[in-house]
């Protein structure tokens, strides 16, 4: 028995992944495709207004969720965790984090909810990261007048994330190997 099922053995593991991403209304660039010695003309904008989407992502399952912040601190931190304990409460909530100031804060934690931090300067490691590359890649090159009409693109793009498609980015064979052998299903 692992250390967290003696401290809550009544409830089931559910490992998480976990981070935030800034979206605003500088145009996301990326490539373009064009002619050869056609240079690519894209209309952009350089607005710096922003929000920030926090997220988590289940590797296991694809299950998923996602709240919108203002900004990225401990506070609004900590009341992601509240909203995350409250939405999965008949589970233990293991959540995979980075390093950033706002998770290693004193912080007060759901006691349904355990940080797992993953080695300094490592976005590599954590499948979140493919996640918001993944819902970037559709806000590419789309140039949007106020924040409003952003948060519709992005609750549109979530709407077509679909369980087994978060899987599918998400599942890396060395976390399902390491979950596997732990026995969490």
């Amino acid at each position: 028995m692992s250390l967290l099922q003696w401290t809550h053995p009544d409830l089931p593991i559910r490992y998480w992944c976990q981070d935030e991403s800034r979206l605003g209304l500088k145009t996301e660039l990326g490539r373009v495709i064009t002619a050869p010695g056609v240079k690519p003309i894209q209309r952009i904008q350089w607005q710096r207004s922003a929000f920030y989407l926090y997220g988590i992502v289940e590797p296991q399952t694809g299950d998923s969720f996602f709240y919108e912040f203002s900004h990225l601190d401990a506070i609004c931190f900590e009341q992601f965790l509240k909203l995350v304990s409250q939405a999965f409460p008949t589970n233990l909530n293991v959540i995979q984090v980075d390093n950033a100031p706002a998770h290693t804060a004193e912080l007060e934690m759901p006691d349904n909810v355990v940080l797992l931090f993953q080695p300094p300067h490592s976005p590599e490691l954590n499948p979140i990261e493919r996640v918001w590359q993944d819902i970037k890649v559709d806000l590419k090159g789309e140039v949007f007048k106020t924040l409003d009409s952003l948060r519709e693109a992005v609750r549109e793009v979530l709407g077509y994330l679909t369980p087994e498609w978060i899987a599918s980015l998400s599942s890396y064979p060395h976390i399902l190997s390491a979950l596997s052998v732990a026995g969490i299903n």
